[in-house]
């Protein structure tokens, strides 16, 4: 009777260890996912999109172990939109959020309190499928309880709620009152004189330590290289011969870039780099703004920046690597933009879009290089739901159509632009020649495929 008692026993033990193990596999099934978001990033600044004096070598190497995107677009040429976009796989406009996010002091008199929390962000998208969900750095979404990122899907969040921080004292850096900003989900801590970046590399191991048998979503959002520039000593040592603000701002990237490989290392220490799929984007150009020592980004060929819908506002370098399904050391040409990674990663995921969105899976283009953009059209709206005031562009083959565009030159520097702006891309990268007047019908074009989306999306948000 004991004998038998044993074997089933020890039959019901190796059962419940074989069910363990086929759940534990099952969650390895699932990748990982890290999508690195940096701050302000000049269109070529990486030593693979034609950077000659920096030094990039962990954006280079996932760049090498993945597929680079050539013609990739943010959503929007400032913070906040961007981050919307990519956060719902929308147009910031269809995403509820037209412009960036004020500080909560003005949120009431501006009528913005960010992302609205009806939205389906990317984080609740993964945690229904069973992911664990931790946003390490900036937020910049909104500041009501429903807004922060604890009230939009993360299980985890350590860093700041506002745009931006001093990377030493964490405090608030563009707009009064400048008060502390560093929080562990809600509650407010405090690591002074301790670097930013190195906090975030020790939160972001954390998260990959403890949660490495379940599958894990890791949204990693730099402070930088958006000022103010505080590379490590080495670095500005490094690019000591570079003038200002290069200088300052190289040696604030090259910084970045150090922590990135940090991450990418210790997921080869832990075996997980297989199982990882890794996202790198800039969430819009360079900036040219006086904090920044009015510049210190570089745009390569294209002309503008932050703020702007030129092609050096919008287009971006962007990589993915998750070397089980994704062919390494691959160029994409075709169109891509930031709202394709909500439903990229969805379908490498299999989670479960549950309403329409603007994104397209990027797996067609990953797998086929021949394969066309999943885009005939991309739209862009920022400021506001009026399009007679707001800038706003849209792109349909080669050719792209800016409206009220604006352009930042610096030092408070400006320049007189037509209301409309036509450019052929394959023509006119650096966007020099205004073919409005000469191109009538192309114009007429894409100014009514235009208003037709603004119609549907103005109609949609009851504005």
């Amino acid at each position: 009777m004991r004998k038998n008692l044993f074997f089933a026993c020890k039959t019901l033990s190796l059962l419940f260890l074989s069910l363990s193990i086929y759940s534990q596999k099952g969650n390895q099934l699932k990748p990982n996912v890290i999508v690195i978001l940096t701050d302000d990033q000049g269109s070529i600044d990486v030593n693979s999109y034609g950077a000659k004096d920096l030094h990039t070598p962990n954006m280079d190497r996932l760049a090498r172990e993945g597929v680079r995107f050539t013609q990739f677009y943010a959503a929007a040429p400032i913070c906040s939109p961007s981050r919307a976009a990519l956060m719902t796989g929308k147009t910031n406009l269809s995403a509820g959020l037209p412009n960036n996010v004020p500080i909560p002091e003005r949120a009431a008199e501006s009528g913005q309190y960010g992302l609205p929390a009806e939205e389906i962000t990317l984080a609740e998208m993964l945690k229904d499928n069973g992911y664990y969900t931790a946003l390490i750095g900036k937020w910049h979404l909104g500041h009501r309880e429903q807004n922060l990122p604890n009230g939009q899907g993360f299980d985890y969040f350590f860093g700041h709620q506002r745009g931006c921080i001093d990377n030493y004292s964490h405090f608030f850096f563009w707009d009064g009152p400048n008060k502390h900003d560093l929080y562990r989900n809600t509650e407010e801590v405090y690591y002074p004189g301790r670097h930013f970046t190195d906090l975030m590399v020790e939160e972001v191991k954390e998260v990959i330590n403890k949660k490495k048998e379940q599958p894990f979503f890791i949204y990693w959002a730099f402070n930088a290289p958006h000022y103010p520039y505080q590379g490590e000593t080495k670095w500005l040592d490094h690019y000591k011969d570079l003038p200002t603000p290069r200088k300052e701002y190289a040696a604030f990237l090259s910084n970045t870039d150090e922590n990135i490989g940090n991450i990418l290392d210790y997921l080869d220490e832990l075996g997980l780099s297989e199982d990882t799929i890794v996202i790198f984007q800039s969430d819009h150009g360079h900036s040219l703004e006086e904090r920044a020592f009015w510049g210190g980004g570089n745009a390569g060929p294209y002309r503008g920046s932050k703020f702007s819908m030129f092609e050096g506002g919008i287009r971006v370098p962007a990589i993915i690597r998750y070397p089980k399904m994704i062919p390494a050391n691959q160029v994409r040409d075709q169109v891509a933009t930031e709202m394709d990674w909500f439903s990229t990663i969805a379908d490498l995921t299999e989670s479960e879009v549950s309403e329409k969105v603007d994104g397209k899976s990027l797996m067609p283009i990953i797998l086929n290089k021949k394969t066309k953009s999943q885009h005939d059209v991309v739209h862009w709206q920022l400021g506001s739901y009026d399009d007679k005031t707001a800038q706003w562009a849209i792109r349909k083959g080669p050719w792209k159509l800016m409206g009220n565009v604006n352009e930042p030159l610096g030092r408070n520097q400006k320049i007189e632009l037509p209301d409309l702006f036509l450019v052929n891309l394959d023509k006119d990268v650096s966007e020099q020649n205004n073919l409005a007047e000469s191109n009538a019908e192309k114009l007429e074009e894409l100014l009514e495929l235009h208003k037709v989306w603004l119609k549907s999306v103005r109609l949609e948000k009851g504005k």
